[in-house]
């Protein structure tokens, strides 16, 4: 994807939030009128967590900087997608893994042709542009980022914070409608839990710019069901939503084993849904369980999750899971 400037600088519309995310507030937020490239694709069946949904709400209108906090798979990246997506509002995403590099963000020379002469120029990296340009930028796996990039981040943290170029000796003043968001594992001190290999602890000065943490965990039976039925909706009948809610349920028992130190994995509602879908697909309850999470798991915990299966599931399917467990 090529890093266009945009023909509209400034938001022209505004969405009503009681319409539009289904929250019950008379407030108002600027929006786009028009669609670009940049926006993310709509998910019309998309569910939103209403303290969450406000929080990025406010980083839009009010240029907070806000960081998603939660569990893996619980839709941080995604709930901030689809918010942009229902304000039209371009919205570009960087996973701060261990490759990206200062020069990745910032910047570097290049070798370039122009009137048939090879030259060397400076080509802007994904934060100048975005800084300069009506844009949410989000940062995922936030905490995984290296020390050295995490600087570079700090100073545009600050909503009047400009950024220098020092290889170009200019100093480019942030966009009144750029936004900043990020997502990540852990609040920045360090993984206790042993899930998030590779997060780090993050400098509580940095930590202390992001003006809302946003916690999002996983949902309530209620609205995870729903979730689930608008992903797979060959389920939303009376047979297929008892499989389901049979499913969330144990779900939740991983939960909650992981929780006190039981098992060192748990289901999180990706893995539900790839479930669901695979059930889908499969037609067999206790093979898509097997291939959708009971094969990730640790062959002496593979028992535990066993019993809670069977707590959930017909005798029958919960034998074949029983077996499938003795024998390994």
């Amino acid at each position: 994807m090529k890093f266009d400037n945009f023909s509209i600088q400034e938001p022209d519309a505004n969405v009503k939030v009681k319409d539009t995310f289904e929250i019950d507030s008379n407030l108002k937020v600027d929006s786009f009128s028009a669609n670009n490239e940049y926006v993310p694709k709509l998910d019309a069946d998309y569910c939103f967590d209403k303290a969450t949904t406000l929080s990025i709400l406010a980083g839009f209108q009010n240029n907070r900087r806000v960081m998603v906090q939660g569990l893996h798979g619980s839709g941080k990246s995604t709930h901030i997608e689809q918010v942009a997506a229902r304000l039209n509002w371009p919205c570009i995403r960087i996973n701060l893994d261990s490759h990206i590099s200062r020069i990745d963000l910032l910047g570097k020379d290049v070798i370039a042709i122009e009137d048939s002469k090879q030259i060397t120029k400076f080509q802007e990296g994904i934060l100048p542009w975005a800084i300069q340009n009506p844009v949410a930028l989000v940062f995922d796996e936030y905490d995984a980022g290296r020390p050295d990039v995490m600087f570079v981040i700090q100073r545009v943290l600050e909503v009047e914070g400009k950024l220098t170029l020092l290889d170009q000796n200019r100093v480019l003043t942030p966009h009144p409608y750029f936004r900043l968001f990020a997502t990540a594992n852990t609040v920045g001190l360090g993984d206790s839990t042993g899930l998030y290999h590779g997060t780090q602890q993050i400098n509580q000065g940095q930590m202390d710019r992001w003006h809302i943490v946003s916690p999002l965990n996983y949902l309530s039976e209620d609205l995870e069901l729903k979730v689930i039925l608008s992903k797979v909706k060959e389920l939303n009948n009376k047979k297929g939503q008892s499989t389901v809610k049979a499913m969330i349920s144990l779900a939740n028992l991983t939960r909650e084993g992981f929780k006190n130190g039981d098992i060192s994995n748990l289901m999180s509602p990706r893995t539900v849904i790839s479930w669901a879908e695979n059930y889908s697909i499969f037609n067999d309850i206790g093979n898509s369980f097997e291939l959708s999470f009971l094969n990730k798991c640790d062959e002496t915990e593979k028992s535990i999750i066993a019993e809670y299966f069977q707590r959930c599931f017909d005798s029958e399917t919960s034998d074949s899971i029983l077996n499938l467990v003795e024998q390994a």
